[in-house]
């Protein structure tokens, strides 16, 4: 009995959590009509690849939302680790007297919303002439990413021993050659783990994009798909999760690809908590 109680309670929670994927899924090979039906269909009735074919030769420019996407969250994730990583290392090996408030205003930084630095990031952008630019796209999702960042890299290179680093010092080993050579190797799973989540961070964000990029060609995908297929009066449900699907495709990939890493990762974090 307790493991069928076991079976059921993991069953109603996959249920949950992929019910929405699959209404996705299904809602994307609907036409109009039948989307739109006050009768919801749980499969479509006559299957159509109308919504996916409007999307590769359709009047959207779907191929340049999906690489504005991908290189700006790639750039945000490897700016963001490398400012992250040697940040993390002074606080966690550093010992000077403001070390306790920055680490605590890293962390409060980390729980502003996103729509408090919209205006002053805005600003900035306006001042540097970064606007409507991928580049001050990829300011604005590091600004975010990074306060998490530091705290994660933190936990991991807590949980490496001083000896080792003491004994590289020993052999003639400068600070950032220790850094690079001895604490990045051995940390290289929560490392991984940290950019991962970093880049579904900035992959999801909608906030950004609207605000500070306004021509269309150079949106990211979620507000891409907001702007191209909602409308004052009608809403083009079955091309939104079509674009939906293709754009959740990565982020699974990204995810089923590095999870040994990012399980080790997060283990690791979690013993250097304790």
């Amino acid at each position: 009995m307790k493991r069928i109680l076991q079976w059921l309670l993991i069953g109603l929670a996959l249920a949950w959590s992929l019910a929405p994927v699959y209404w996705m899924v299904v809602t994307s090979f609907k036409d109009a009509l039948e989307a739109t039906r006050p009768v919801p269909t749980f499969l479509p009735e006559a299957p159509t690849l109308a919504n996916y074919q409007g999307l590769a030769g359709g009047s959207l420019p779907f191929l340049s939302f999906f690489v504005n996407t991908t290189l700006s969250c790639l750039a945000t994730a490897a700016l963001a680790m490398l400012i992250a990583t040697p940040a993390a290392y002074a606080l966690s090996r550093g010992r000077f007297r403001l070390r306790g408030p920055i680490s605590q205003g890293i962390l409060v930084f980390r729980m502003l919303p996103l729509v408090v630095m919209l205006a002053p990031l805005y600003l900035m952008l306006l001042a540097a002439g970064l606007l409507d630019s991928l580049a001050g796209l990829v300011v604005g999702f590091t600004t975010f990413g990074l306060p998490f960042a530091v705290w994660m890299m933190k936990g991991f290179i807590d949980t490496v021993p001083i000896e080792i680093e003491e004994a590289a010092r020993v052999d003639g080993y400068k600070k950032w050659e220790i850094l690079v050579r001895v604490v990045v190797p051995l940390v290289l799973p929560g490392l991984l783990t940290t950019a991962t989540f970093v880049f579904m961070e900035s992959w999801n964000n909608l906030i950004f994009p609207l605000s500070l990029i306004t021509t269309l060609a150079k949106q990211t995908l979620p507000a891409a798909i907001q702007l191209s297929f909602t409308g004052q009066f009608k809403t083009d449900w079955g091309g939104m999760m079509a674009a939906s699907t293709v754009t959740t495709l990565p982020l699974m990939v990204a995810f089923f690809a590095v999870q040994r890493s990012m399980v080790r990762g997060l283990t690791g974090g979690a013993v250097a908590g304790a």
